[in-house]
């Protein structure tokens, strides 16, 4: 005897089977949407960059670097980023990829606007940026951010001496605030002073402009002195292990003095950091020569900072990205600064113109010594060293 009610079972069970293959099939048919099959003919790349190669002033504009470094920058990440091809679908191209990464960092705009723009998928731009950005470190790292040796500290010192008339000084430090979405549970910890949510990245800047050393991924609530005190730049200064050069005597002078990092008063004052005097003793004329002279070399870092917002408008606006890419984001756009920038161009522009620090027993040494240091500087800037429209700007007021 047939048990009907098991026969109907089973026949709408295969039923609701062959329902879920057919659905299957048509999910893979439509794994790429319609419209982001039009990305060869109707995609921002397909478009413009054909026509922009041609025109050097508009492809410097559209990608803040001119087609050549484009070129190159694209062989170097042909091993990091090329993808393989495959029977469902044809891979986007390496400058495909370069020029998404690039247009999300010059622009600010938005994972979902790129989408549409250059007709890709929402996740497919944000993983080709987060891909490239890390394959930009990867690749440039070496290059444009080596690891600084004595001969290269010399040559630094001799440029700031040349373009910014401060001997034996070989870099700029200072913090910079980048804002940030609000992280997932991070309470107050990336809230800054200025009451944004941030990331910092502490920089030592030489003379044209270029980054020689970064470290990145303080939290925001962080003083300078502090981050320069717990980074790893912080322990090498202050162990000995950065190949700084020995004391030497300064132009037209003989007594030697060390080689120095310039920094305004957030940082602490040490043996190779000078930092102006306060405002309370500035009576005395010197001291005022001393800061301007430290100024004039300091707010290098500074410009640096400006030109990497300036280049790329992401900065300006927000990373609206989660910490653990923020990183990445910021060391490579560093490197493609420095990679971007030209020497000559830079000598041209160069010839025109706190409570987180442990104070242990060797910390006030250290500040003992650099009073020292800077007493010396202060001397040296108002006599033998001194420039001729110094005296004629400190006393303006």
């Amino acid at each position: 005897m047939v048990d009907w009610d098991l026969v109907l079972i089973a026949l709408l069970a295969e039923d609701e089977e062959r329902q879920i293959r057919t659905a299957n099939l048509t999910n893979r048919q439509l794994w790429v949407h319609n419209l982001w099959r039009t990305r060869s003919t109707n995609g921002e790349f397909s478009n413009l960059f054909n026509d922009l190669r041609y025109d050097i002033r508009k492809f410097y504009d559209y990608y803040r670097m001119d087609y050549e470094k484009f070129e190159k920058l694209s062989d170097l990440l042909k091993s990091h980023i090329k993808k393989i091809k495959t029977n469902f679908r044809s891979p986007i191209p390496v400058t495909e990829r370069l020029s998404v990464c690039l247009r999300y960092l010059i622009t600010g705009a938005s994972f979902k606007s790129l989408a549409f723009s250059y007709r890709m998928g929402f996740t497919t731009v944000r993983k080709i940026v987060h891909e490239t950005c890390q394959a930009i470190f990867t690749v440039l790292r070496s290059t444009a951010l080596p690891k600084p040796t004595s001969q290269q500290w010399q040559s630094i010192a001799t440029d700031f001496d040349k373009f910014w008339n401060f001997p034996n000084c070989i870099g700029a430090i200072d913090g910079k605030h980048f804002k940030i979405r609000a992280p997932n549970n991070s309470g107050s910890m990336y809230i800054n002073y200025k009451k944004f949510f941030s990331i910092v990245l502490l920089a030592v800047v030489d003379a044209k402009y270029k980054f020689v050393i970064v470290d990145v991924g303080a939290y925001g609530r962080n003083s300078d002195g502090g981050i320069l005190q717990s980074s790893k730049f912080g322990s090498k200064l202050r162990n000995g292990f950065l190949s700084i050069p020995p004391e030497k005597a300064l132009p037209h002078s003989t007594q030697k003095l060390p080689h120095v990092f310039v920094a305004d008063e957030a940082f602490p004052l040490t043996k190779n950091i000078m930092r102006p005097y306060p405002s309370h003793l500035l009576n005395d004329e010197k001291k005022r020569i001393f800061n301007y002279r430290l100024s004039r070399a300091r707010r290098i870092v500074e410009n640096a900072f400006g030109m990497l917002q300036e280049r790329f408008e992401l900065f300006q606006k927000g990373i609206k990205v989660q910490p653990k890419y923020v990183n990445n984001i910021i060391l490579a756009s560093t490197c493609l600064h420095n990679f971007i920038i030209d020497d000559h161009s830079m000598e041209a522009l160069g010839s025109n113109t706190n409570n987180a620090i442990d104070r242990t027993n060797d910390t006030v040494f250290n500040n003992l010594e650099g009073m020292v240091v800077r007493d010396c500087f202060t001397e040296y800037f108002s006599n033998v060293g001194n420039v001729y429209w110094q005296n004629e700007i400190v006393n303006r007021c």
